[in-house]
């Protein structure tokens, strides 16, 4: 009997063409169980289609429930539906400052003349083009992330007719937004609450359909993973393990992915990162390569170093990239008390990296 009998071929795969339907931020044709949300978030924008100021709207919740898909899908919608709305998508993530704000909706409109222009020239182009039209929809995601607010007090009080959409983790966010902005924006609150074990699997199981060639999967593989995923709380979870599993069996030469190939999957979750370092920006991806480097430093001397390589940059610029790779679980603070300098943090690479910890 041939050794290589039972391996799969050049041509075979698990996968169908669709593999992309796993990716974290694929954009499915159905957004299931945020139909009330997506509806309020629509009503929100609606008066823009009778020329009238839309509602703006703080979107909150925990990772990973689908915040962003559904309101990208209703974004889908508006540009199939309209070309006098404008439809703006921005992620806070790595668009930090008003400036680069100003700049990217500069590019989304279709304006490139931006060399050498100041965040107020910016604004007034973003204001001219806008409202000569009916109005946008501008949509700031992860707006916790952002360096300053002054862009959305110069939006709010620039452009006639528009919806402003925050999407944050964190509903405090809010309370820290300067008097004079949140008294303009006055947005309504929606909280997207987290799925049900029944919905999360529903959601997995489609998507799994969409990726994989039929009767692939085995069911005690496929429900152990749903169910880790429902578990966590977190749907993006159960994207990577549904993944990570197709390709343990596939290596394998396997034409069935099984519960072995499951568990293995989930050993791989200790260090699965959501973010992806390619999201930071330069200087964040120098302080965390030297963060790598000098693991479980003070952040004092980390400082330090960094300034010793000739960057302009002050200790409170560096705590705040510090704070910010945390968030993105790249690294990890310890805070200290006691000893001859009082309270100091020490910084660990990697080690929130882990899924698990959302």
């Amino acid at each position: 009997m041939s050794m290589f009998k039972d391996m799969l071929k050049d041509t075979e795969s698990l996968f169908t063409t669709n593999v992309e339907a796993l990716d974290f931020d694929y954009l499915p044709k159905l957004v299931p169980f945020r139909e009330a949300e997506q509806k309020q978030i629509a009503n929100c924008i609606k008066p823009l289609f009778q020329k009238r100021n839309g509602r703006n709207i703080l979107v909150h919740g925990k990772p990973g429930i689908g915040k962003t898909v559904a309101i990208k899908h209703i974004l889908k919608e508006l540009e199939e539906e309209t070309d006098e709305i404008f439809p703006i998508y921005i992620n806070c993530w790595q668009t930090t400052t008003s400036f680069k704000i100003m700049i990217e909706i500069c590019n989304q409109l279709g304006y490139k003349f931006t060399q050498n222009k100041k965040t107020e020239e910016l604004t007034k182009v973003v204001k001219d083009i806008i409202n000569q039209n009916s109005g946008a929809v501008i949509i700031f995601d992860e707006i916790d992330k952002v360096e300053d607010t002054d862009f959305l007090y110069l939006l709010l009080e620039e452009v006639y007719r528009k919806t402003i959409i925050l999407i944050t983790n964190y509903k405090s966010w809010f309370t820290q937004v300067d008097e004079r902005t949140r008294s303009r924006l006055i947005p309504d609150l929606l909280e997207f609450k987290e799925y049900t074990e029944q919905e999360t699997i529903e959601i997995l199981k489609a998507r799994m359909q969409y990726a994989f060639v039929p009767n692939v999967w085995d069911d005690d593989a496929f429900n152990l993973l749903a169910k880790k995923a429902a578990e966590m709380k977190d749907i993006r979870t159960g994207l990577f393990l549904i993944k990570e599993a197709g390709q343990i069996a596939e290596d394998k030469s396997k034409k069935k992915i099984e519960k072995e190939d499951a568990l293995q999957a989930i050993t791989k979750l200790e260090s699965f990162s959501i973010k992806s370092s390619n999201d930071l920006v330069d200087i964040e991806k120098e302080i965390l390569e030297m963060i790598k480097k000098n693991n479980e430093m003070k952040i004092g001397d980390l400082f330090k170093m960094y300034a010793a390589k000739g960057k302009d940059i002050s200790y409170r610029t560096f705590q705040r990239r510090i704070k910010k790779l945390e968030e993105g679980k790249f690294i990890n603070i310890q805070k200290l008390d006691g000893g001859a300098e009082g309270k100091t943090s020490i910084i660990k690479y990697g080690e929130s990296k882990k899924l698990t910890d959302f």
